[in-house]
């Protein structure tokens, strides 16, 4: 991604959306709040990007598709970059640590299920909560 990407999401190129995107794309942390971004801005010596601006882009980057906004139950939004590629989530209540994963059986069932109940899916989610344990 880069400021291609930005420009092709429809929105012009500024300051804030490239530094927003560029920290999205290098974060060691998948999904971030809005507050990390603006801490990782912080340290970066973006100190003239407010927390205002942050929300706003990654609103806006949203709404052209370039992030997922994500409302875990429990926690604050978190944005993860929309590479295009479906995954589930497993959400730690105790630590908030999000892990990915994808598996083509849960996958097909979910689409067997909604045939069954002459259900057309159009798009789904699946978050799973719990403990990790021994971590």
């Amino acid at each position: 991604m880069g400021t291609d990407e930005i420009k092709l999401a429809g929105l012009k190129v500024t300051l804030p959306r490239t530094r927003i995107l560029q920290i999205l794309e290098t974060s060691k942390t998948r999904h971030m709040s809005a507050e990390d971004v603006y801490r990782e801005l912080l340290t970066d010596n973006d100190s003239n990007i407010a927390l205002a601006t942050v929300y706003r882009v990654l609103t806006q980057f949203e709404a052209a598709g370039l992030v997922i906004r994500h409302n875990f139950e429990g926690g604050q939004a978190v944005f993860e970059l929309d590479n295009g590629e479906h995954h589930d989530h497993m959400v730690c209540l105790k630590t908030g640590k999000i892990v990915e994963f994808h598996d083509e059986i849960i996958e097909q069932r979910q689409r067997e299920i909604a045939e069954e109940h002459g259900f057309e899916l159009a798009d789904h989610s699946l978050i799973l909560y719990g403990e990790f344990k021994g971590n």
